[in-house]
Formats: C-alpha cells, sequence, structure tokens
C-alpha cells in the first residue's frame, strides 16, 4: 500500500493534528466541526496531506491551528495555551484520523464527507484503548456503510454511461466491470490496461478509479 508520506515523519504529524483540535476547542472556543472545515478549506489540510514538512514537523500542533485561522482570513488574537495532563477527546480524534489519512491517502474532506469529524469523535470510546488497527477497521467499514458504490461506479454514473457503453468503449468484457462495480474483483489489482482504458473513457485519472479502503493497517500501535 502507497502512504500519504514517509512513515518516519508519522508520530509528529499524528501529535500536532491531535494538539490542533485540543487548542482550537478547549482554548479558542472553536466547535470541532466548525474547525475542521476551515482547516480544509484553508488550504491548510492539503499540505498536511501530502507530508509537507512544514507543516507535519514544522509546526507544533498551536501553530497548527494560528496557521489555519490566518490562512481562512481570520486573525485571531495570541492567546497562551493551556497544556492539559491527560489528552481529551479532541486530540484522540486528530491523533487517530491523522493515522487513518496517512494509512489511506485519501483527503481529509473525501474522509469527513461519508464518516463525519463528530462520528469519529464519538469512537473514543472504547477506541482509544484499542489497537490503532482496530480503529482503522471501524473506519473502514463507516465509509463503506456511507459509500457503497465504487469509485469505477461513481466515474461511469458521472460520465452518463451504462455498463455495456463502458465495456464496448474500454474493451474490457462487461462481466469484468460488474465484478469490479460489485467488489467480487479488486479493482486495486486489475490489469493495467483496463485501468488505462477505464481512465481514458471516463476522462479521469488512474487513482481516481482505486478503492483505498478495506485493507487492515499494518503499523504497531503507538
Amino acid at each position: 500500500m502507497i502512504h500519504a508520506y514517509d512513515k518516519i515523519y508519522l508520530d509528529k504529524a499524528r501529535i500536532a493534528l491531535g494538539r490542533m483540535l485540543d487548542f482550537a476547542v478547549y482554548d479558542l472556543q472553536y466547535d470541532i466541526e466548525e474547525f475542521f472545515n476551515l482547516f480544509i478549506h484553508s488550504g491548510v489540510s492539503a499540505r498536511f496531506e501530502i507530508g509537507d514538512f512544514s507543516v507535519i514537523t514544522g509546526m507544533s500542533g498551536v501553530e497548527l491551528a494560528y496557521e489555519v485561522l490566518e490562512q481562512s482570513g481570520n486573525q485571531p488574537k495570541r492567546i497562551k495555551p493551556n497544556y492539559t495532563i491527560d489528552r481529551s477527546e479532541e486530540f484522540w480524534t486528530g491523533w487517530a484520523l491523522a493515522y487513518y489519512q496517512w494509512e489511506t491517502s485519501m483527503r481529509f474532506v473525501e474522509i469527513v464527507q461519508y464518516v463525519p469529524i463528530k462520528e469519529i469523535l464519538a469512537l473514543y470510546s472504547p477506541y482509544h484503548e484499542m489497537d490503532i488497527r482496530q480503529f482503522v477497521d471501524k473506519m473502514n467499514a463507516l465509509y463503506m456503510a456511507a459509500k457503497p458504490e465504487t469509485n469505477l461506479k461513481l466515474m461511469r454514473q458521472k460520465a452518463g454511461l451504462c455498463q455495456r457503453e463502458l465495456a464496448e468503449l474500454s474493451g474490457v468484457p462487461i462481466r469484468t466491470i460488474q465484478q469490479y462495480e460489485q467488489r467480487q474483483k479488486n479493482i486495486n489489482k486489475a490489469q493495467a490496461e483496463y485501468l488505462v482504458m477505464f481512465s481514458r473513457v471516463l476522462c479521469c485519472e488512474v487513482e481516481d478509479l482505486m478503492e483505498k479502503v478495506g485493507t487492515r493497517a499494518e503499523a504497531n500501535p503507538l
């Protein structure tokens, strides 16, 4: 599996995102969903997703929160952060979510489109006491339940094609297309020729057709 960035930066990234949410909620008095939307629309999330060193290792969680606000057009008054001994539920949410984004390489906006940030927050109990791989499995289950259609089916429907038309235009057997769309076959293991033909017919990138959930995390729990 291709991860979002090198694993050596993962620990710092998880702490930064966790501390950002904790500080935003408890010190800056933001609703977690409101602030996470700012994080996404500010452009900071896009830098985080690809492992931009200036974001995932060059900033503390507090600095990251202020960067989000400044990039969103706000000029917040700087305050002294209150550091708590115990990790909050919001800290755990960012800490766990950063791992999930790294594991799947999905964009944060896509993750919370199907599993809202407050639904992730609600997983704190009992998942904060479990192996991170169990959290990943739960997130995958929630994501797939909220998004039952495969990317291939969504892209085909977006192009206004039925399965038979896609088969005729791509040269891929209709039965094979049905098996990919029904997840009877894993499109991530499809022949490169099939993926290229799909992408040409559907006017998309091969990456847009890949499924990014469904595999267990391989990292050790922290």
